[in-house]
């Protein structure tokens, strides 16, 4: 199956609950690279890469986010695969 790359930028009440640390936790089960973080204006981004049914579980469970979180709206555009990033790991910006 072939790799697929989504950029993400989750709205609502994302931050403070453990949005980030969830996501991190799911992408890592589902074998998925890329990176999430806080934006400045309250709400969560990221991306992630990896096999395309991945990447469809893990955008259904962001859409939910952890227990805390109230997730308004999702927003996601495809984004070219970083070939180099293979392998690298989700990783938490600050």
């Amino acid at each position: 199956m072939a790799l697929k790359r989504v950029y993400f930028r989750v709205h609502g009440t994302v931050q403070g609950v453990g949005f980030r640390y969830f996501t991190q936790k799911r992408a890592t089960e589902l074998n998925i690279t890329g990176w999430v973080r806080n934006t400045d204006n309250g709400k969560v981004e990221g991306e992630a890469q990896g096999e395309e049914d991945a990447i469809k579980t893990f955008l259904k469970h962001i859409d939910n986010g952890p227990r805390h979180a109230h997730v308004c709206k999702l927003e996601k555009e495809e984004r070219e695969v970083v070939p180099e990033e293979e392998g690298g790991g989700f990783e938490i910006r600050r």
